[in-house]
């Protein structure tokens, strides 16, 4: 085995690539700036929506393109960690980048507008997993001086094995990941340009590429701070001026807990609104409906097709329109082929109408801690008691998770010395928190704006931009006027939470170069982490697979050359599956952290801080909470199971929800690592010396 690297506390970034990179970053911010506001002025003067949002995506892919181009590189140390040589507050910034992803810019907003405190569990979940980073895996890490973390793990336990199920997990986690990213690239891109979903998955999947796959780490760092740079701009910009039309302040962080206070008054008054008990109602009588049918489903389906063929022959006889016997046509075809499809898709549909059926179209008050009351009647005790739980387990798993995540980790290679990696860490939190503190705010602000301004206004005196992201997709954003007012009422209107960020500023009534504006902010976001989910999974295959196992003998540009084809390759097939939109960003995400902690955390941890660790351990702990995750992610969730053909309702375990499987699975990681490593012989000698240096203090 080489010898471990010894960092010496004598390192130090380079000062004269610290002031050149600050000077850069610096023309660099102001240029966009100078971008935005020349657009700005340009759509005064006339220019199409249409137009500005191709400059937006033009401007911004061809700036990563051109930072692609100038770094690329054959070099295998350049390419896996950038040379070693990135400073701290740079690699901060690239790695807020590479953290934000579409989940962080897109979902995370959604997710507290629609949950209100339920929604912090992201927030103290995501940050307070960099403290695990910095206490216990960066400096451990960075001091190995491996390229990947299942080349830590070959090195740390020995032989071929742990290195393999590593680079497995590090596939698995990170693919799952990049597809929400990838289906994020695909929704921004046809907000920005008007092209087709599944046109702008691809679309933007060549902005991508052209980073990682030619300069691999040295290309996407730079890259992923060029990219923190617009997505910050673009999130703080509409929130300030939201926050400003609201308040008179242009500090959201501190102002929003007013704003929630008069939210609360006007979620009182839309609860008690007899308008919106009319819409509540007609929604409850569509789930009773379903309900009905559910009771005999071949015979409900039967007597479907038969009313429906009955329609469109009528239709014809009478010489109708052709536009409604088109449309009976296609009412007709849409009907379930099969009694299970029809039980299936009837289920959800009466699920979906209870959920609008209750007060606030579902969502609990704002301020509300849990759902349930801890005083009241025996199941709303339950409710509470669960609510709370799955709080504080989906906090364990994303704080965990975050210190599994391969691509995350692996940022902390990059740094010139052990030292810079700790300090790297707290820059990484400092970039994160300027969002992250503000996407509550966010949140309340939006959601007032709706339900002061939105609801109660006439349909047909309704912003254009609500009927233009109903036509790009339905499922995003809808209006249906349920009780035939003419007014829009709360439970009439539906909203993915994909898109609350992106229609902040419209909401705000702010000019639509703002928007194009936080278009690109998310589309970097999305950008930047799929460029580093990318690297790791072609990393993974590459180096840890076939350059560690199967060809030792293989030279520096051939594995460079191979990472680069196999990252083109993932890269296609994370597309196509996101083209199918698997789920929402926010749930796909969550659960990649579920098994990255599973996978990662206890071999990860227990290898740095525990001497008995060793090999066949780790490999049952990887493989046990891999298994143990993965099973209560598929079980436990209907649509996984309906996915994987599993019969049967969903059985959760204490009532705890399938995005935090990783409580199930980073335990039993732990417990399958210490037992099968008490009962099998020790670690070599050379593992031990291994870890003895790893540890060791640096010399003062």
């Amino acid at each position: 085995m080489t010898p471990l690297p010894q960092a010496s506390s004598s390192v130090r970034s380079d000062d004269s690539l610290n002031r050149r990179l600050k000077r850069i970053y610096a023309w660099y911010t102001l240029g966009f700036v100078l971008f935005v506001l020349l657009l700005a002025v340009l759509e005064h003067w006339g220019l199409a929506k249409t137009w500005i949002g191709f400059s937006f995506m033009a401007a911004t892919v061809s700036i990563y393109a051109a930072i692609g181009l100038l770094c690329r590189t054959t070099d295998a140390d350049e390419y896996y960690v950038a040379g070693r040589r990135v400073p701290a507050m740079f690699n901060g910034m690239a790695a807020g980048a590479d953290w934000m992803s579409a989940a962080s810019f897109l979902g995370l907003a959604g997710t507290l507008y629609f949950s209100g405190y339920g929604g912090l569990a992201f927030v103290l979940g995501w940050t307070g997993g960099f403290v695990l980073v910095a206490l216990c895996l960066a400096p451990y890490l960075r001091k190995s001086g491996q390229f990947t973390i299942p080349d830590f793990l070959g090195a740390r336990y020995g032989g071929v094995a742990p290195r393999l199920i590593g680079a497995m997990a590090a596939i698995l986690v990170s693919f799952i990941y990049v597809v929400a990213q990838i289906y994020g690239v695909g929704l921004i891109t046809s907000r920005l340009t008007g092209l087709g979903f599944e046109v702008g998955v691809f679309v933007g999947l060549g902005g991508v590429l052209v980073c990682s796959f030619l300069g691999g780490m040295r290309a996407v760092t730079w890259t992923q701070v060029a990219q923190y740079i617009v997505l910050v701009i673009a999130y703080l910009v509409p929130v300030v001026w939201l926050c400003v039309k609201q308040t008179g302040m242009p500090l959201p962080q501190l102002v929003y807990g007013q704003q929630l206070a008069k939210l609360s008054v006007r979620e009182q008054q839309l609860i008690e609104d007899p308008l919106e008990l009319q819409v509540r109602e007609v929604f409850q009588q569509r789930a009773a409906v379903f309900e009905a049918k559910l009771r005999d489903v071949p015979l409900s389906l039967a007597q479907d097709r038969s009313q429906a063929a009955r329609q469109v022959a009528e239709l014809k006889a009478d010489d109708a329109p052709l536009a409604e016997i088109q449309a009976a046509e296609k009412r007709q075809s849409s009907l379930p082929r099969t009694p299970v499809e029809a039980q299936d898709q009837w289920h959800k549909a009466q699920m979906a109408n209870e959920a609008r059926a209750l007060p606030l179209g579902g969502m609990p008050p704002h301020a509300q801690q849990f759902s349930g009351d801890p005083q009241g009647t025996p199941a709303e005790r339950q409710q509470f008691d669960e609510s709370r739980r799955n709080f504080l387990a989906l906090v364990f798993c994303l704080m965990v998770g975050t210190a599994g995540l391969p691509h995350l980790l692996t940022r902390y290679y990059t740094t010139p010395s052990v030292g810079e990696a700790r300090s790297s860490v707290a820059w990484s939190l400092f970039f994160i928190a300027l969002l992250y503190f503000t996407a509550p705010a966010l949140a309340v602000m939006v959601k007032f704006e709706v339900f002061t301004q939105l609801v109660g206004t006439p349909i047909d005196q309704l912003p254009t931009w609500i009927s233009q992201w109903a036509r790009l997709d339905p499922g995003l954003l809808s209006v249906s006027d349920v009780n035939g007012d003419g007014v829009l009422q709360l439970g009439e209107l539906r909203i993915s939470s994909d898109i609350i960020m992106l229609i902040t500023p419209e909401l705000a009534g702010l000019p639509f170069v703002v928007s194009g504006m936080v278009a690109a902010g998310g589309l970097a976001a999305a950008l930047s982490t799929a460029d580093g989910l990318l690297l790791t999974i072609s990393a993974a295959l590459s180096h840890d697979v076939y350059y560690r196992v199967l060809s030792p003998q293989s030279s520096m540009t051939r594995r460079v050359t191979l990472s680069k084809a196999l990252l083109l390759a993932t890269a296609l097939a994370a597309a196509a599956v996101a083209a199918y939109r698997p789920a929402d960003i926010l749930y796909l995400v969550a659960s990649a952290f579920s098994v990255a902690g599973a996978a990662f955390f206890p071999a990860l941890v227990l290898g740095i801080f525990w001497r008995r660790a060793n090999a066949w351990g780790a490999m049952a702990g990887m493989l046990t909470g891999l298994a143990v995750s993965i099973y209560y992610l598929v079980t436990a969730n209907p649509s996984l199971r309906a996915a994987f053909g599993i019969p049967g309702e969903p059985q959760l375990w204490w009532g705890i929800q399938s995005i935090s499987a990783g409580l199930f699975g980073i335990p039993a990681g732990f417990l399958a690592l210490v037992l099968v490593s008490l009962l099998t012989p020790a670690p070599t000698s050379a593992e031990s010396r291994l870890l003895s240096d790893l540890r060791r203090p640096p010399v003062l």
